[in-house]
């Protein structure tokens, strides 16, 4: 009887923890989306991928409270302009505020890599380690460096 009860608890947590898992990626996806915008200079993507962002945030459970709240109030900002001067520098405060929720819960599956611009003092992420700058866009495509892939 302990025997199948351990069998069972262990399926219960193999099974919750799949599950955050498999939702997580969506709120990375999500946040590269916006990326890419913002690299492409596409104002209106970037305001219309901000707010896929905020309902998929929204969706997922696996978020901390108070990380979530911040990635959302971050999120709007961007979706609440087409300036992309204006996103860009909201886009630091909502790469700062993933990077915070990656010291309490793992983002994806997948490397997840830590980049930095010098010239605007601003981190983001990434997918892939090649530097693709979403502060400066083609202006500036390849300026930063990878500080390292996250833990």
């Amino acid at each position: 009887m302990k025997t199948l009860f351990y069998i069972l608890a262990f399926t219960a947590i193999s099974l919750s923890q799949t599950i955050s898992a498999q939702e997580r990626p969506n709120t990375i996806n999500s946040y590269y989306a916006i990326k890419d915008a913002l690299i492409s200079g596409n104002a209106n993507l970037a305001n219309s991928t901000a707010s896929a962002f905020i309902e998929t945030v929204t969706a997922d459970s696996s978020l901390p409270g108070q990380n979530k709240k911040a990635l959302i109030n971050d999120a709007s900002n961007i979706a609440g302009t087409t300036d992309i001067k204006k996103q860009r520098v909201f886009f630091s405060a909502l790469s700062e505020s993933l990077i915070a929720l990656s010291k309490v819960q793992k983002l994806d599956a997948n490397p997840v890599y830590h980049a930095y611009c010098p010239m605007t003092k601003s981190s983001w992420l990434s997918a892939s380690a090649a530097i693709k700058n979403p502060y400066y866009g083609s202006a500036m495509l390849t300026c930063g460096k990878v500080v390292g892939p996250l833990k």
